[in-house]
């Protein structure tokens, strides 16, 4: 059975809360209306790009009105798609209320402060970023050196809370790659509460969860007992001027997670990356080939990863919720020789 018409048109509507364009939304194809009544009227997005042009309508052969630069946020005020019914891709944001951007270089965030504890109960504590972006600092000082940048739904170890000259808090984070901490005003982390760390259906036999990665379509589906019950676009292994990074055909577990990494390799000026925080990761290989939650783009739906499944970060953190092993809140990873089943498919 083709994996599109897997899900019925209310399961894809009714999944489709997960994000703005992670899941492949069941537009008509004929389809050019604006739709705004399901958008939060706090919804944001970040330019994930260097730049991006805005048209004046939700199209490439469009007129160009304008451009934005990376890290730029912007009040989505609507949806739209194109009349590109053979793009992979065809959803645009009205941003401002004006012109139209592509989807798939604008990451979905908002802006959502949080009240900071005064003590960290453990030794770690998972946190994510609430913000469409904080600067990771060498000290707990508005003017120190920024260490990295840190963006939304991004995800990070809190080790302590400190409090600066004008008595303000923020989180000390500590980073498995350095030996060093790095620290982010505690009203951009959000602490996770145990609870949304515990194991999604665990009424179902671990032997009857599996997963499959459609390379061609591009999609990720999870079954129960052979009954979908989830599916998100992903962008899988693709092509780069230095090399093939293909994601693996064949049957996987997710033996190795971690609900937070960063991950790091090669030169950044040749398709290198660094890329902190990255959220919710699900290992299949031992060469590192993973589910993971992504920020750096949403463009989904074409390969263009070093070889990882790439999907948005809120499904890769029920894929991570739903899969063995299971992480203990105060572990950082979990690597074991069981976990769930998945089959990666051409």
């Amino acid at each position: 059975m083709d994996p599109e018409t897997l899900l019925s048109r209310r399961d894809f509507l009714k999944i489709s809360g997960l994000g703005l364009i992670g899941l492949f939304l069941p537009f008509p194809k004929d389809s050019f209306e604006l739709r705004t009544n399901f958008l939060p009227s706090d919804q944001q997005g970040r330019v994930t790009d260097a730049s991006i042009n805005i048209y004046e309508k939700p199209s490439f052969e469009s007129k160009i009105i304008g451009f934005y630069w990376r890290d730029i946020v912007l009040p989505i005020t609507g949806i739209s798609v194109s009349e590109q019914t053979d793009a992979y891709n065809r959803v645009w944001y009205q941003v401002n209320g004006d012109g139209y951007v592509y989807s798939g270089s604008i990451q979905p965030v908002k802006t959502v402060l949080n009240t900071p504890v005064q003590v960290i109960q453990r030794k770690i504590t998972l946190a994510e970023v609430t913000v469409p972006f904080t600067d990771a600092r060498a000290f707990p000082k508005s003017s120190a050196k920024v260490m990295y940048r840190f963006y939304y739904e991004t995800t990070h170890w809190v080790e302590q809370v400190v409090f600066d000259e004008e008595d303000e808090p923020w989180y000390r984070v500590s980073d498995e790659k350095f030996e060093r901490h790095q620290f982010v005003p505690a009203t951009h982390l959000r602490l996770i509460p145990d609870d949304e760390l515990t194991l999604l259906s665990p009424q179902i036999p671990s032997d009857q969860k599996r997963i499959e990665v459609h390379l061609g379509k591009q999609l990720v589906i999870a079954f129960e007992a052979d009954q979908p019950v989830f599916m998100t676009r992903a962008s899988t292994g693709g092509s780069f001027n230095r090399g093939i990074f293909a994601t693996p055909q064949g049957k996987h577990m997710t033996f190795h997670k971690r609900p937070s990494a960063h991950m790091a390799a090669g030169n950044l000026a040749a398709n290198g990356f660094d890329l902190p925080g990255v959220p919710w990761v699900c290992y299949i290989t031992e060469s590192g080939v993973a589910f993971h939650g992504t920020y750096w783009h949403n463009d989904f739906g074409r390969p263009r990863s070093h070889g990882c499944i790439n999907i948005p970060s809120k499904a890769a953190r029920w894929i991570y919720r739903w899969t063995q092993p299971v992480v203990p809140p105060e572990l950082t990873y979990q690597f074991l020789d069981y976990g769930t089943r998945v089959d990666v498919l051409a």
